[in-house]
Parts: structure tokens; C-alpha cells; sequence
């Protein structure tokens, strides 16, 4: 290559950077990427799918904030430059709403709800009037009376939108600055004055969410099953998780099946909840009010197993997957009857399950059973004892305690998933008689707002983790409620009862860590260290998730509750993570597990912790549904739900051009194009004249 050669190869390696460098500019001075959006995903199940999904290069609009439901003539039918980026207030986000804009998907290039800082005052859950509904007890072959909520309507405010199919994406913002700049961007460019038609160019935006799965769980199923590539490309995956769970003696895990003389009785509570986005699931009533009071009365129960065990075994179950046709549950009876868990449905005793008890002062916690297994006689005689020793420890505690009438269901809830397995007594604690009194059901709203949980505005974020709310001692009374109702259900010794008492401290730091911020001082001693980038500066999400690994909370609760219910151990820190006392222990690893966590800060350190191994009765167990072992993907016994998966979710948004300016810049681009085309051809042909240089005769002399 001559030296001419070269510099027009580095002039071209030159102009192309420079190129790269100026078209990311521009684009950065075309668009404004939104900051923290939240998507509505597309779920599928046995039968169908449901969620929302972009085209796969993202669906575009013109933006139009909606005003009032009035407003939406504009969209649908007049305005003259769909399709629509339909922005709606929150307390626009409703069925009647959502329908109407679902019915015209021509118009309607996608919807951004716009979550506000306070809650609806009116209510509002977007789950079904009957939840889980086709996955509980009550069937056409278990009294068909009380299927399909017949006799009661749990959920009256299901409007049902979490369970709709829509063509286009859905997003969520915050209402923050994105908000202010996306409303400017409108008054700016789009809105309509005194009936004129707006002059371009107008504000449009663009969302990414394009989902790889279609029709029902079997078709993605099998699609992932035909992949043949060298990297295979998954289109869904099944919903779960783990259940956290723990006994009140060791149990030895290693030995699946039954166990001769052991008698358990089963404390449980739900862990996950959701809402019409995936990333914003807070679930304050719906599930962290009922397993923060169980983990509560676990820690209550510490002293007391240990130093006077009663008869029966408490065993602490924490369920995944619950919202989605009782993934968790399912899972754990399932085992329980394959003999693939540490025991089997022929030990349990009784079940004492904690639902939504998010109580105000001077509330009533009712406590519901099943009328139809009680119709045995020995079912119902420890129905009965179960219910008198929660009556007994509520007088005690100068708590008002109820049960609801003989012949109402069971409310939603995992026990539900026993009584399919066999007839079991039980016990459901809730804070309703009838219908739920949550009125966020599984939505957004469901807070630590709505949970009255709110601090003094002059509290550091350290002095709001340690301050005890009025929430906070309500649901310590209900843990010792169910501390002491489970001492007494599994033998334990009456005078016991007046030391069992749960700490309405750790409670507030419960609440306090799981609904405002998870990344403070006290859980980052309770977590090992590759678990601290996990815990973040907003409330946690309880959306359950894939299978494919633990989610935060699941790993939370599980280091929450082997802190509360064991003890520090003093081995190294090798020991400890390979699960023995030292190096010729080999039987502590059936019986008992060990987790090195952070522990305290070292006295006059900067924040660092040495470092502690805490033993106790803590595992973990699969939360996926049988029907996936099983390979039964139109299982009506089981869950069957699954999640596509996606690629990109992003929202920008840009001032569009009316369609003959971009007509015209195409046809100036196109002739540009042509005409350095035949420029190029021509220098080309003559590049032997203009780019010739003489060459000086060999003979010359200087």
C-alpha cells in the first residue's frame, strides 16, 4: 500500500468515528429517555394469556394527556393524528377507561398511567372478585354451594383489569420530573386550544416492551422444547420461587417421608402479592401484615420451644407464589404426599394460617374454618380446641376475637391447598367477616400508606426504623395472639404462656425494612455480604417472579427468620459456610443450617462487622408448581402460569414531523444519496488524473 493509500484509509477510519461520535449526539438531542418505567408483562396460564406487549420495534404515538373520561372522544374517534400515547391520570385508571381504550387498538399506540404520590380514596384492586378461584377447595365434587365465591364475594372491588390482554404496552410512571417533562412536552406542542387542530411537530412517544410468548403456557412450553440452537432462546418460564420454612425442634431434612411419633402443627403465611405492574407489588395487608406477625410470633416462640418443648412439632411455613393459583402451597403438599419433603401430610396435626391481619385499634380478628370438613366429627372437635385456645389467649390480651357464620367458606387462603389433599382441622385468622376490608387488593396501593404506616416528618431514616408505629403494636398483639395459640395447639405447658410475648420493636423494624426501605443498619446485620447490594432505598416487591433463582424477599425472610428463631454458634467462617460445627461434624448439616451473616459492627470500627455464624432450622423448598414436573401444561389441578420473557423496556419520547416533512427529508436524503453515488463513480473514473504525481528521474543530481 503506497503512502496516498494510507492516508485515505486513516482520512475514512477518521470520518467514520467522528460519524459514531456525532450521531450518538444527536440522538441524545432527538430523544428523552424516561428514567424509572414499570411495565404491565404478558403472563399466559393453561387456557390464555393476559398483560400487555410493544411490536418489536416499539409501538410509537402522538401523546395525549387525558384529561377527563370525557376527553377520550379525542382519542377514539376526532383527533386527527392517531395513533394515541394515551397518558392517564391515576384516578382515570379504571375499567371503564381501559376498556374503551383496549377496543380501539387503530387509535391506540399505548397507555401511560401515571401512579400518584397519595391513594385513591374510592379504592381500587385490579385482581378478580374471586381470587384463585378454579385452584381452592370448593369445587363441583366439594360442596359446589360454595364455589365460585357463591356465597361470598371476597373481593367486591375486583375490577379485573391485572387479567386483561392488551395489544399494546402499558407503562407506569412515577409523578415526578419524567412526568413534569413528558405534561410540558404536551401543553408545549399537542394541546388542543378552543377546538384548533395542533400544528406539528408534536410530542410523541415510544415504548419498548416487546414479549417473546404467545397464546397459553403449553405453546411457549413447547416452543422452548424446539429450539435447536447452539445458544437456545427461552420465550417463557415458569412462575416460583422458594418457601421458607422452619421447625420448632430439628427436623432431619435428609430423611424425606413420614416420621414415626412426630406430630406437627403447621403455622403459615403467604409471602408474595402483586399488582397490575410487575416491578410495583408492595403488598402491605395482602401478604407482609400476615407473615411479618408470623415471624413475630416465631421469635416470640424461641425461648419458650427450647426451654419447655412442648409435644408437637410448630413448623413455620412461609409460601411463594400464593397470588398465582397457590403455587407455593401446592408445591409443599405435593412433596408431602410424594414423601419428598421432611414430613408428610400423615404428621400434621392442625394448621393455624395468618392472612390479612392488618388491624386498626379496637378491631376484630375473625377466625374462619372449613364448614364442609367439619362436618366430621373429629375435624371439628380440634377446629374447636384450635379456636378456644385462640379465644383464651385474645382474653388474655384484651383482644376481640369472632368467628364468622358456620356455613360461610373458607376465604381465599394456602390451607385451602391442605384440605384438597385430605381433611385436616384449620384455622384462618383475618380481618374481615365477609368481604375483604383491604380495598387495594394487589394493586399499587396496597402500602405502607394504606397500612397506616407513617413516621413524625422530623425522624432520620435510622430514628424511623426504631420508632414503633400504632400499626406496629396492633400486630404485636395478634403475634402474641398466634404465639401463644400455637404453644398452647402444640402441647406446651400453660404456665408458659404469660413469657411468650412478641417484640413490638422487631415488628416496627419489620415494617419498616419490608414497606419503606430494606438497605438500613438493622438488616444489613441479619444479611451475609453478597446479599447487602441486594437491599435497596424503596419499598421491597413481592411480585414472585420465574423460578429460576430465590427472589429478595424470599432471601430476606430466610435470613429474617434463622435470626429470630436460632442462635450465633461460635465456628469459623469456612465451617460454617460448608454447613458442620468443625471439620469431624458430619450430622449437623440433616438437622440443623448454618448462615454466615454480617452480625453487629465491631465496637469503634467505621461500620465494619466481623462476621457470625447463626445456626437454626431455616431451609428452603421449591415453590414450582407439579404441573411443570409433570409436564402438564393444561393442568386444571395445578398452577400452569407462566412469563414471556423480553429483550428491552425503555420509554423515550421526541417531537414528530407532520408526514410530508418526513416525506420531503426522505426525497432530499434519497437524491443526496444518488448524487454522491455519482460523484463517487465519476472521481472514481478519473481518479488515475486527479490523483497522479510525478515521480523524479533516478539520475537526478543535487
Amino acid at each position: 500500500m503506497d503512502l496516498l493509500s494510507k492516508k485515505w484509509v486513516i482520512n475514512l477510519i477518521v470520518c467514520l468515528f467522528f460519524i459514531g461520535v456525532s450521531s450518538n449526539s444527536v440522538e441524545k438531542k432527538i430523544y428523552v429517555s424516561l428514567n424509572y418505567t414499570v411495565p404491565c408483562v404478558r403472563l399466559l396460564n393453561a387456557t390464555h394469556q393476559i398483560g400487555c406487549q410493544s411490536s418489536l420495534s416499539g409501538d410509537v404515538g402522538v401523546l395525549h394527556v387525558l384529561i377527563s373520561e370525557d376527553d377520550l372522544d379525542w382519542v377514539l374517534s376526532s383527533g386527527p393524528n392517531p395513533p394515541y400515547m394515551v397518558i392517564v391520570e391515576a384516578g382515570l385508571f379504571q375499567r371503564s377507561v381501559m376498556m374503551k381504550l383496549k377496543g380501539a387498538p387503530r387509535r391506540v399506540a399505548g397507555v401511560v398511567v401515571v401512579a400518584p404520590s397519595t391513594n385513591p380514596a374510592e379504592g381500587f384492586s385490579p385482581h378478580t372478585t374471586c381470587p384463585n378461584e378454579n385452584t381452592g377447595v370448593y369445587s363441583d365434587t366439594y360442596d359446589p354451594t360454595m364455589a365460585h365465591c357463591n356465597t361470598t364475594l371476597w373481593n367486591p372491588l375486583g375490577n379485573g383489569l391485572s387479567y386483561e390482554e392488551y395489544d399494546f404496552p402499558i407503562f407506569s410512571l412515577k409523578d415526578d420530573n419524567d412526568t413534569q417533562v413528558i405534561r410540558q412536552c404536551y401543553f408545549d406542542h399537542n394541546q388542543v386550544v378552543n377546538g384548533s387542530r395542533p400544528r406539528y411537530p408534536l410530542c410523541a412517544m415510544q415504548l419498548y416492551s416487546h414479549m417473546s410468548a404467545v397464546t397459553n403456557t403449553a405453546t411457549c412450553m413447547r416452543r422452548n422444547d424446539i429450539n435447536f440452537s447452539i445458544n437456545p432462546e427461552m420465550v417463557c418460564d415458569p412462575l416460583g420461587d422458594y418457601n421458607v420454612w422452619a421447625s420448632s425442634r430439628p427436623l432431619n431434612n435428609s430423611a424425606k417421608g413420614h416420621k414415626m411419633w412426630e406430630s406437627v402443627v403447621i403455622a403459615a403465611a403467604r409471602l408474595d402479592s402483586r399488582s397490575f405492574f410487575f416491578d410495583v407489588a408492595p403488598g402491605a395487608e395482602s401478604g407482609v401484615s400476615g407473615f411479618v406477625t408470623l415471624l413475630a410470633a416465631a421469635h416470640a416462640l424461641r425461648n419458650a420451644t427450647q426451654e419447655a418443648p412442648p409435644n408437637r412439632t410448630i413448623l413455620y411455613t412461609f409460601f411463594q407464589g400464593e397470588t398465582f393459583d397457590y403455587i407455593g402451597s401446592s408445591r409443599m403438599v405435593y412433596d408431602m404426599d410424594n414423601s419428598q419433603f421432611a414430613v408428610d401430610l400423615d404428621n400434621i396435626h392442625s394448621v393455624l394460617e395468618v392472612g390479612q391481619v392488618g388491624v386498626r385499634p379496637d378491631s376484630t380478628l375473625w377466625l374462619h374454618s372449613d364448614p364442609v370438613s367439619r362436618r366430621n366429627d373429629s375435624i371439628n372437635e380440634e377446629v374447636r380446641k384450635l379456636i378456644s385456645n385462640l379465644q383464651s389467649a385474645a382474653t388474655d390480651l384484651n383482644m376481640s376475637v369472632a368467628e364468622p357464620r358456620v356455613s360461610q367458606p373458607l376465604p381465599p387462603s394456602s390451607f385451602q391447598r391442605f384440605l384438597r389433599a385430605r381433611p385436616i382441622p384449620g384455622v384462618v385468622i383475618e380481618n374481615h367477616q365477609f368481604n375483604f376490608t383491604n380495598r387495594y387488593y394487589e394493586s399499587m396501593y396496597d402500602n405502607a400508606e394504606y397500612l397506616n404506616v407513617s413516621y413524625p416528618l422530623n425522624l432520620t431514616p435510622e430514628e424511623q426504623l426504631d420508632f414503633i408505629t400504632d400499626t406496629a403494636k396492633a400486630l404485636t398483639a395478634a403475634a402474641t395472639l398466634v404465639a401463644r395459640a400455637l404453644f398452647t395447639q402444640a402441647g406446651g405447658a400453660e404456665s408458659q404462656l404469660t413469657s411468650i410475648n412478641a417484640d413490638a420493636q422487631i415488628v416496627s423494624q419489620m415494617l419498616y425494612s419490608f414497606l419503606v426501605q430494606s438497605n438500613n443498619s438493622w438488616f444489613q446485620q441479619l444479611v451475609p455480604s453478597d446479599l447487602l447490594s441486594h437491599l435497596s432505598d424503596r419499598p421491597t416487591n413481592f411480585y414472585v417472579g420465574v423460578h429460576l433463582q430465590a427472589s429478595e424477599p424470599t432471601l430476606l425472610v430466610q435470613y429474617l427468620l434463622a435470626n429470630l428463631t436460632g442462635s450465633t454458634v461460635n465456628v469459623t467462617q469456612d465451617d460454617c459456610q460448608n454447613q458442620r460445627q468443625d471439620e469431624t461434624d458430619k450430622d449437623s448439616r440433616h438437622m440443623f443450617s448454618y448462615m454466615w451473616v454480617q452480625g453487629p459492627a465491631r465496637p469503634n470500627s467505621t461500620g465494619t462487622s466481623a462476621g457470625v455464624c447463626v445456626r437454626s432450622t431455616v431451609r428452603l423448598s421449591r415453590a414450582l408448581s407439579p404441573a411443570f414436573d409433570l409436564r402438564d401444561y393444561t393442568s386444571s389441578n395445578f398452577s400452569t402460569w407462566t412469563e414471556s420473557r423480553w429483550k428491552s423496556i425503555k420509554g423515550r419520547i421526541f417531537l414528530v414531523a407532520s408526514h410530508e416533512l418526513e416525506m420531503l427529508t426522505l426525497g432530499v436524503g434519497v437524491g443526496v444519496l444518488l448524487t454522491s453515488f455519482l460523484l463517487t463513480y465519476i472521481i472514481s473514473s478519473k481518479a488515475d488524473i486527479l490523483f497522479s504525481s510525478g515521480r523524479e528521474p533516478t539520475s537526478a543530481t543535487y
